[in-house]
Parts: C-alpha cells; structure tokens; sequence
C-alpha cells in the first residue's frame, strides 16, 4: 500500500515540475490561493492540443465549509488576477474533481481555444468554488503572455 502512495506522488510531482522540460507543447501556471483559502497551493498545465487546449488542475486543498464532493468551477478570463477582466472561456461541462492521496484534488478540462491564442497574452485562470460552497474564487493565475510552450 506504501507503494502505492509513493507512485502516486511521484506521478503528481512529475506532473508539476516535469513539464518544464517536457517536448509536449505544454505550459505551467502557478496559481495562487486567494484570502479564502490562504495556505493552498495550485498549479495548471495548459497543453497544445490544435484548436483546443487542454488544462490539467492539482490543488492541495479548498476553504473549509466546501461541500464534498468537492466541485469546482474553471474559467479563462481577460485581464489578469490584479485586472480582472470578463470571461473568454467557461470550462464547465464537468465539474466533479478527484481525491488525491497526496493529500490534494486533480481535475481536467479543455477550452475551445488555441494554446498560442492563450500565449498571446491578457488572459488569466479562475477556479471558483460551487455555489453551496460560496461561490468565491479560490485560486487565481496569470497566463504569462509571450510564454512559450515547451
């Protein structure tokens, strides 16, 4: 069983650092916790899938008071966390997340857009908790524009 735990840390550590070396068209976004959920950390891998761009979401944990099981809402908006602008993409179709054992959640969506279109800069990421939990913005990312993907 120890193992288990083991294989899945190092699947989520090479998840999130792995991809700053990677040749798979993809970039990392740090996001940071918002007042509500200071002490949380989170990171989203944007990946170039064509005419889409896939985001792969691991953050270690929500405000308390969140309903489980834990759903969350995800959206790529113009501006930028200190600038915060109106929505380009809901990513909602699915909302559900997944329990990790190293005590964090991975969830993944897609947006309808190009991953250079993301690169070109003025957009940002927003994960947002679901209405019964308050509905408040948890974590928050600047797509760094002019980034590349790697």
């Amino acid at each position: 069983m120890k193992l288990k735990y083991a294989l899945v840390a190092l699947m989520v550590s090479a998840s999130l650092l792995g991809c700053a070396t990677s040749k798979d068209n993809s970039v990392n976004v740090k996001l940071e916790a918002a007042r509500n959920n200071t002490g949380q950390i989170g990171n989203v891998t944007l990946s170039d899938w064509g005419k889409e761009t896939g985001l792969s979401f691991f953050i270690s944990g929500a405000p308390s008071g969140s309903t489980l099981p834990l759903r969350l809402y995800s959206f790529i908006n113009k501006g930028s966390c200190e600038q915060p602008g109106p929505v380009a993409f809901a990513m909602n179709d699915r909302v559900n997340t997944e329990r990790q054992a190293v005590r964090g959640w991975m969830f993944s969506r897609s947006a309808p857009v190009a991953l250079p279109v993301l690169l070109s800069g003025g957009y940002y990421v927003v994960v947002r908790s679901a209405p019964d939990s308050g509905n408040a913005d948890i974590f928050c990312g600047d797509i760094k524009p002019g980034g590349s993907a790697q």
